[in-house]
């Protein structure tokens, strides 16, 4: 597990994470051409001879750079060798058409990330997908080409992250492997940076979706890791998707106790986490660790159907709500249930949960099952637009 995590650590000597250090944002931030060459130089080892070899130039003429008695007045040469040192060129005073594209970019980039988050939490996965697309696109773009720098990359990490959680949502099981593979993308720009909010959010998405393809164990080692930040934000989200991935009683217990103080002290960053939402992962962790009964008298105490965070979590509790029925044999209550969260899967896009669905019946009402396959290979079509 150990050797999973440090393989999501970036390769520091990629001109992608050269100017993540405090001395080399330092050097960035003088807008001298000499002192980001030689701060460059010295972050990789390069000497003048070989730069100047691969710049085309003479040893004396980076030499004169260096040291202040020779200025690059060229607006091409300026922006050749910015590009060679992976430097986005308006750091160095060239603002080439890229460039003011790129600043352009930036002033809408936070709006387009919020709205996109606004649109999944609605239920509109698919709206939030399409607002990140475009953005996502540019970002990798300019990381493909050196040209990204500090103040970037969180943006690009919580993009990454977010186009991972919302294909997660609306990707059938067996593709579920994309929203792995975006957050674990974030998550290895997040553990180079100093922004333990972030570091913990992309761990628990990560994880989450882990959890989700099926790789539990995987997913407990990232989960528990943000658990562990120091990240008040993050904790009680963290704790929640913690308690899901819990396999036997005494460990469930002891993360929903956790989870449950954490949200008592008031320190949230998710609106997602509700009552509903609690009570949900409560009564799927008392089924997953055999204590369906348990879990059947706390459907019959509380009311549960009021609360729901978002459609998508209406669905997802429904479901879990017709499993423990089911379990306790209460099938007139759970057939219902089922029936209408695949109707509701079907409206929002959410194949995954149609999935679940299918497993919940597979015993007690198998009927179900053919009519959600086929409501998912029309679906299918709609999902792979969506990318």
């Amino acid at each position: 597990m150990s050797g999973e995590l440090r393989d999501l650590r970036p390769d520091t000597t990629s001109s992608l994470w050269l100017w993540t250090s405090p001395d080399a944002q330092t050097a960035l931030a003088t807008g001298n051409l000499g002192i980001i060459m030689r701060t460059w130089r010295r972050a990789t080892g390069v000497g003048q001879h070989e730069l100047a070899a691969r710049l085309g130039y003479d040893t004396s003429y980076i030499s004169r750079i260096e040291k202040g008695s020779r200025d690059v007045t060229d607006i091409n040469a300026r922006l050749r060798i910015a590009r060679h040192l992976g430097v986005p060129p308006h750091r160095v005073g060239v603002v080439d058409p890229g460039s003011a594209d790129h600043i352009a970019m930036m002033q809408f980039a936070e709006s387009t990330i919020r709205l996109a988050v606004l649109a999944r939490q609605a239920g509109q996965a698919a709206a939030a997908i399409n607002e990140l697309w475009p953005l996502v696109a540019r970002l990798e773009a300019r990381a493909a080409e050196g040209m990204i720098d500090r103040e970037t990359l969180p943006l690009l990490a919580r993009a990454r992250a977010e186009l991972g959680v919302s294909l997660g949502y609306v990707l059938p099981e067996q593709r579920l492997g994309a929203a792995v593979r975006w957050t674990g993308r974030a998550l290895r720009i997040a553990a180079h940076l100093e922004d333990p909010d972030l570091h913990a959010y992309c761990l628990r998405s990560y994880g989450n979706e882990l959890r989700k393809a099926g790789r539990t164990k995987v997913a407990n080692v990232y989960i528990a890791h943000a658990v562990a930040l120091d990240a008040p934000r993050q904790r009680t989200a963290a704790l929640l998707q913690l308690a899901r991935v819990a396999s036997d009683p005494a460990t469930f217990d002891a993360t929903f106790d956790g989870l449950r103080r954490s949200r008592e002290a008031g320190i949230a960053s998710d609106p997602m986490i509700t009552d509903a939402t609690i009570l949900e992962v409560q009564l799927r962790g008392l089924l997953t660790t055999g204590r369906a009964g348990a879990a059947a008298e706390m459907i019959n105490k509380l009311s549960w159907t009021a609360g729901a965070a978002s459609p998508q979590w209406a669905v997802i509790r429904d479901i879990t709500v017709a499993s423990v029925m089911f379990t306790a044999d209460s099938d007139s209550t759970a057939a219902p249930l089922l029936e209408r969260a695949i109707a509701s899967a079907v409206q929002l896009r959410l194949p995954h949960q149609i999935q679940r669905a299918q497993r919940v019946a597979r015993r007690h009402r198998p009927e179900l099952v053919a009519h959600a396959a086929d409501l998912l290979n029309d679906l299918s079509g709609g999902t792979r637009r969506t990318g």
